[in-house]
């Protein structure tokens, strides 16, 4: 008796956990209110976040929509380094969600370590920034480019826990938050 109870019980642990694992994918995530859709998707080894794609050849742009787990008052970011690896030199996309209800989505440019993270023109094209706020998670969509430096990007992302003034203040300068970097193929994935 007590070997198919602890047989059942180990069963229902690992099925959790598969469905625990398999929710948290990029892979089978579902845009709710809007019926778009991305060929290519990659969770994100940081900060609970996923970035989901399409790279248009033709014209040498991406679609991207990125997520993380975050709640009011935190913001997130995406961006491209053009320049080099790491955070300074970003061109970075930024979402907040304000006190009404609404999302705030923006360009900045990360020129320091001490950003000061307001709207500024990026050195590439964005078109329809736009973010939403679901189940304790952040979504900025954005068409980028045409992209100038290939197909192949260094790409970083964060998270932050404050705002003052509607302004993102500085994330954590520890663990994951300095991790939160990759060079991506937007062509292969």
């Amino acid at each position: 008796m007590a070997t198919t109870s602890r047989t059942i019980l180990l069963f229902c642990v690992l099925i959790s956990l598969f469905l625990i694992s398999s929710a948290q994918s990029c892979s089978n995530y579902t845009f709710s209110g809007t019926e778009k859709t991305f060929k290519s998707c990659r969770d994100l080894p940081y900060l609970q976040a996923h970035l989901h794609w399409n790279y248009i050849a033709s014209t040498n742009k991406v679609d991207i929509a990125y997520r993380a787990t975050q709640t009011s008052p935190g913001w997130i970011a995406w961006a491209i380094n053009p320049t080099g690896e790491g955070m300074v030199g970003s061109e970075a996309l930024v979402a907040f969600l304000n006190p009404n209800g609404s999302m705030t989505g923006y360009t900045t440019q990360i020129d320091s370590y001490n950003p000061s993270m307001q709207p500024r023109a990026l050195r590439f094209r964005v078109s329809n920034i736009r973010a939403e706020y679901s189940n304790d998670e952040m979504i900025i969509f954005a068409v980028i480019g045409p992209l100038k430096t290939g197909t192949t990007v260094n790409h970083v992302w964060q998270v932050g826990n404050s705002l003052s003034d509607n302004i993102p203040q500085i994330h954590s300068t520890s663990g994951p938050n300095i991790q939160s970097m990759e060079q991506l193929d937007l062509q292969s994935g």
